[in-house]
């Protein structure tokens, strides 16, 4: 059945060398790469504009080459782990810039409290990945920084690629063992600093939750890999097995 799916979906069309060129000058974790490794993420962004709709909101409007740039972008933490990676999602829905969302949640004591999050990105768990274009671009300027909001949510998509939004993909069992035990651990130790108020090596926000502790890893990995293994070597060694070598990893 897999195999008729595969059949029935096509075969994505080529990506024009010209927009390949200009998405790849664009992007600078897309120029360290070997020959093997661009031709691999070449082809899985040629699959993600095939499957996924890009919809700009508002007075945004999106160039080939710019949507090839999105394309690649998510695509990078798929390098090792394939175009599997892209299920169960169809859409990418691309703001201006940072967006407003409503939340809401009720207490323990039913009370309903209602406020406003400004978001740079979002990936709902069976719906579509939001980013924010300005801040995109801004990563792009300063790729090295330790920030990456595509990567960051693709990493979510991943992780709840298993059914469970928990920080740890779908991996071997006695991979996932491994990659609990040790993230797990680290988060504890990130949890602490953040109580005690002390100023941590990484974003903070990291601490928030197990599955934004692994999106915030995986920036580090794609942005500043050095840092990564320096305060968190497990980690580190988990997502290089998991994502391959980090393009600045000789930065």
């Amino acid at each position: 059945m897999f195999g008729l799916f595969k059949r029935l979906r096509g075969a994505p069309d080529s990506i024009n060398p010209a927009v390949w060129r200009d998405a790849r000058d664009a992007l600078p974790w897309l120029q360290p790469l070997d020959h093997a490794r661009e031709a691999r993420l070449r082809n899985l962004a040629a699959r993600f504009l095939h499957e996924k709709t890009i919809t700009p909101i508002g007075e945004l409007q999106l160039d080939p080459s710019q949507r090839c740039m999105l394309a690649a972008l998510c695509c990078l933490p798929l390098l090792e782990f394939g175009e599997a990676g892209l299920q169960g999602w169809s859409q990418l829905i691309v703001y201006p810039e940072a967006f407003r969302v409503n939340r809401t949640h009720v207490d323990a004591a039913g009370v309903m409290h209602e406020w406003e999050d400004e978001l740079i990105g979002e990936a709902w768990q069976s719906g579509p990945l939001v980013l924010s274009w300005a801040d995109v671009l801004a990563d792009c300027q300063d790729p090295t920084a330790g920030f990456c909001v595509a990567t960051h949510e693709m990493a979510h998509k991943i992780d709840a690629l298993d059914g469970l939004l928990d920080g740890t993909p779908p991996l071997p069992r006695p991979w996932q063992k491994a990659w609990a035990r040790d993230f797990q651990q680290a988060y504890d130790a990130l949890g602490a600093q953040v109580e005690a108020g002390v100023q941590t090596p990484i974003d903070g926000y990291a601490a928030e939750a197990p599955e934004e502790f692994f999106a915030v890893a995986t920036e580090y990995h794609f942005s500043d890999p050095a840092l990564l293994r320096e305060v968190m070597p497990d980690v580190a060694a988990h997502l290089r097995r998991f994502y391959g070598e980090s393009p600045f990893a000789s930065a």
